[in-house]
């Protein structure tokens, strides 16, 4: 778990994306997605959907899963391991009130990709990846509209869990391109980022191309 003194450095910090908590117009979403992936590289996309019934969620799976995977992004459902597994999505975030991490592992087998909410919490982050989590989520950084937060962890937290433990993390929380490049140099994995990207003005193309200039720069 501990990081060797010898272990390499870590990659460059890399873009996470998450969908809005509604999304009114399916296909025209679908057709954002394809214009913010196609613009630059990125790692993940949590689709994450509140007040919505099943249905919904599978339906936005259905219609995003093809679009993403197609460019090699993995494909994250954010609360519900059972509609994960049954929709066969990469994984799966929970948070601290949603299922476990044991459950969610045994709903979705080994292989499935599992990131937990941690907060401001380095002794959360610590259980979730001693029990098996592929990354740790801390957050919110900055202020977001995107959901209600009460915790707000220093960057530092992000050095510290870099220096020390090998699960990656990501920084969540009113992440734009103006304020990304100060997570990544302290040493977030990722960076997730929803509103700054589909509520851009040039478009969400436009966002993803910003976005990641700024964490090549700051690499």
């Amino acid at each position: 778990m501990a990081r060797e003194p010898s272990a390499p450095p870590r990659p460059p910090c890399e873009l996470y994306l998450i969908t809005p908590p509604a999304i009114p117009d399916l296909a025209a979403f679908a057709r954002d997605l394809e214009a913010a992936l196609d613009a630059g590289e990125v790692a993940a996309l949590q689709i994450r959907l509140k007040d919505v019934d099943d249905a919904t969620v599978l339906a936005a799976v259905a219609a995003l899963k093809p679009i993403a995977q197609a460019r090699g992004v993995a494909v994250i459902l954010n609360d519900r391991p059972d509609l994960a597994v049954r929709s066969g999505c990469d994984g799966v975030h929970v948070g601290q009130g949603d299922a476990s991490l044991a459950e969610a592992r045994a709903v979705m087998g080994r292989n499935a990709m599992i990131g937990v909410t941690c907060h401001d919490s380095r002794e959360l982050a610590m259980d979730a990846a001693e029990a098996g989590a592929d990354y740790v989520a801390f957050g919110a950084f900055f202020p977001t509209r995107t959901k209600e937060t009460v915790h707000r962890p220093d960057p530092e937290i992000l050095t510290i869990w870099q220096e020390t433990v090998e699960v990656p993390c990501v920084a969540i929380g009113g992440i734009t391109a103006a304020n990304a490049g100060e997570l990544a140099r302290a040493g977030a994995d990722f960076v997730a980022v929803s509103s700054a990207v589909w509520t851009h003005p040039d478009g969400p193309a436009a966002a993803v191309r910003e976005l990641k200039e700024v964490l090549t720069t700051n690499a």
